[in-house]
């Protein structure tokens, strides 16, 4: 299914609705330091994870990629966070390539597992997030750097994101692209994304581990996806209208279907779009939500 062919009208009726689901969905954004206008005036910044958690169930950890963190700022995310609530973990730029000519060695890999060991001892890690940079596209060379991931990440659950059009570009890559994730036991990220040039994917409903289907939106400005910016949040200044929330539930449905759990995650982090597009699912899926606060948000 690609962005320019979104469930048509007879599609939809026979998507799955929330009688046929198999398993647990989760909205939320990437990130939650961003959304300043969605939390209370004076609300300290050590207290915004707690306030976002009354109203999400799932989060990105995007500081992730930056630094390897101490432990003890996982630890407090923890303790913030009601028992169900989970955490995906965006990869350390390192280990994806995307800081060239620093090597992701061994000992990089166990310093970022070691780091956020208080979301898996406390049962909230979702999976680490694995978002491979714009020039790495569909070769052997990057498959084996796949694979060496998965052998140093050990048994926590992976994501995978591409940037690359060449890992979907035909019918024949894409399925080779599917089966490799699946025979590695990951889990592929279905991406909605501005259609420009090759440093993107297009929109495939894919689930390649029963265990977790993701779906990830970037928004679809084309204009600023490329575009040299003082932050990452005028990438990705774009708000969903409710036509286009309504599509993309419907492919979170079509996830859903075939997977134990799915993420539906709001990369859209220009202002509180994110925030606004996540509750406008939740609404659009039937999840619950709370209404008090949705009237503050609209």
């Amino acid at each position: 299914m690609s962005m320019s062919s979104l469930p048509t009208p007879e599609q939809q009726r026979s998507a799955p609705d929330a009688g046929q689901r198999r398993g647990r969905l989760r909205v939320g954004t990437a990130a939650w330091a961003d959304h300043l206008e969605f939390y209370p005036r004076g609300l300290k910044p050590s207290e915004r994870i707690a306030y976002y958690a009354r109203h999400f169930s799932v989060v990105e950890v995007n500081a992730s990629y930056y630094h390897i963190m101490p432990a003890r700022n996982y630890s407090g995310w923890v303790e913030k966070t009601p028992d169900d609530f989970v955490f995906n973990v965006k990869a350390y730029g390192v280990l994806t390539g995307h800081q060239r000519g620093e090597e992701a060695t061994p000992e990089v890999f166990a310093a970022f597992r070691a780091s956020y060991a208080p979301f898996v001892e406390s049962g909230k890690l979702g999976a680490v997030l694995f978002g491979f940079p714009p020039w790495f596209d569909a070769t052997d060379r990057n498959r084996d750097t796949i694979a060496r991931c998965v052998e140093q990440m050990a048994d926590d659950p992976l994501l995978i994101e591409f940037r690359n059009v060449t890992w979907l570009t035909d019918p024949e890559e894409r399925e080779r692209t599917f089966a490799f994730l699946r025979e590695l036991g990951l889990s592929y990220v279905t991406v909605d994304a501005p259609q420009v040039g090759t440093g993107t994917t297009p929109l495939f409903a894919a689930v390649t581990n029963r265990k977790l289907a993701y779906l990830r939106m970037h928004g679809r400005n084309e204009d600023t996806w490329y575009k040299r910016v003082d932050s990452t949040s005028e990438r990705f200044n774009y708000r969903y209208n409710e036509d286009e929330i309504t599509d993309l539930a419907q492919v979170a449905l079509q996830l859903l279907a075939e997977a134990d759990e799915a993420h539906v995650i709001f990369n859209n982090n220009m202002a509180d779009f994110a925030v606004a597009n996540a509750r406008m699912m939740l609404n659009a899926l039937d999840e619950p939500v709370n209404w008090s606060e949705q009237q503050r948000l609209f």
